[in-house]
């Protein structure tokens, strides 16, 4: 099943189903279903096209979702950097933005990087 362009896993619960579309959380998914009338618990593949479609308009008249939402956070991140704010600047280096640490447990962020190897002792080796 299609929904806003992305392909929506038929035999998984609809709350569940609508998660996989970009800028949609399991919060966000209750609201728009409860506005739409169509039970939680029913699974994607039983919807009906008229349930297909009261979601569809729900979701494209209230809410930003997938390359618009993606669009938006790259302006806003492309702002910070042009200001050379402090997070801007973290964005530019690659950097956590959030406060987090890097002395350590920054890997995913900065890449892989290991400074130090093993525990520095050399083998001898035998003649």
């Amino acid at each position: 099943m299609r929904l806003v362009g992305i392909n929506i896993p038929d035999n998984k619960r609809i709350v569940i189903a609508l998660t996989y579309v970009y800028g949609i959380g399991h919060s966000l998914a209750d609201q728009i279903l409860k506005s739409a009338k169509i039970d939680l618990n029913k699974r994607a593949k039983d919807l009906t096209s008229e349930e297909i479609n009261r979601i569809k308009e729900i979701i494209e008249r209230s809410y930003k979702i997938e390359g618009e939402l993606r669009q938006i956070v790259k302006q806003n991140i492309g702002r910070l950097k042009e200001i050379q704010c402090y997070r801007g600047i973290r964005h530019l280096k690659r950097l956590p933005t959030r406060g987090q640490r890097t002395k350590t447990n920054s890997r995913t962020v900065r890449g892989n990087v290991r400074k130090t190897v093993g525990s520095g002792k050399r083998k001898l080796e035998k003649t």
